[in-house]
């Protein structure tokens, strides 16, 4: 008797779960007048994945522009607030989801905030970038940057080094500062010893597979919500981030938006954009 108790009481909630599974998700489709970018939400950052598909079904996002755009760096655009009569939704905060797994990897959907100064729990708004990003080397990825560049600041008053700082001035004054960066990565062994400072900077195998092949922002790791990622439109995006733009990074001619949203079976979305969902979640529940 116990055991035909316990075999019916695992198929009433075999079946209770599946009664509850579904096997659609929602793809988000990014128009613009350079194209569309179409893009998935992660399941595991609910609060912004909602209030995303929220905003965009209302229509809050249509008639906003990317006012934010870098090249070899990403795309920002969603500022509500910045339309008149909607400035309580612009300024709409959202609790941080970081999950280690969702990176700045090319391509990646994440939300924008306000510096930890006036937001240290790094509450999200409701503008959102995504990512263009280049590739880096491992040597790159393993270099504390602002350890490195302080620590140069010493080793380039050396009289020996001189010449190395007057070009590096040079490099300054012309605005090649990633170009003086890579310089300074390259000597990173020698102004450690120098300085007798360790430079390196810790980062997983995943953050050096992906961006060494696949390219991002490393080090917005951490800072950012990433709660999305495009399958589909990353030539658009590069289009986007080409543009020619004026003060504060804002495409001269600006570039409008609308947000549709459709839902589609997981498998009809792994099949026709080459998005590989989590193990087993082709029919979790949303």
């Amino acid at each position: 008797m116990r055991t035909s108790s316990s075999l019916v009481l695992a198929t009433l909630l075999f079946l209770g779960c599946q009664s509850t599974r579904k096997s659609t998700d929602t793809l988000v489709a990014i128009h613009t007048k350079l194209g569309d970018i179409k893009v998935i939400l992660y399941d595991d950052t609910p609060k912004h994945k909602e209030s995303f598909i929220k905003m965009a079904k209302e229509g809050l996002y249509d008639s906003t522009i990317f006012h934010r755009v870098i090249n070899d760096f990403m795309i920002q655009g969603g500022d509500v607030g910045a339309r008149p009569g909607f400035e309580k939704e612009g300024r709409r905060l959202i609790p941080s989801e970081f999950r280690p797994k969702h990176l700045n990897v090319r391509g990646a959907l994440a939300a924008a905030r306000a510096p930890d100064n006036v937001n240290p729990e790094k509450k999200s708004t409701t503008q959102f970038y995504i990512v263009q990003g280049k590739k880096f080397t491992q040597k790159e990825l393993t270099t504390d940057l602002a350890k490195l560049n302080y620590a140069a600041g010493y080793y380039l008053q050396s009289e020996s080094n001189l010449a190395l700082r007057d070009s590096l001035a040079v490099l300054q004054e012309e605005g090649k500062i990633a170009e003086m960066q890579s310089i300074l990565i390259d000597l990173k062994d020698e102004i450690a010893t120098y300085s007798g400072m360790n430079l390196d900077q810790a980062v997983t195998p995943e953050q050096v597979n992906l961006y060494t092949a696949v390219g991002g922002q490393p080090h917005l790791d951490g800072e950012y919500t990433v709660f999305g990622q495009v399958v589909e439109g990353m030539d658009v995006v590069d289009k986007i981030a080409h543009v020619r733009t004026g003060v504060g990074d804002r495409p001269i001619d600006d570039v409008y938006l609308t947000i549709t949203v459709e839902v589609l079976p997981r498998k009809e979305i792994a099949a026709k954009y080459g998005y590989t969902y989590p193990d087993n979640s082709l029919t979790d529940n949303q």
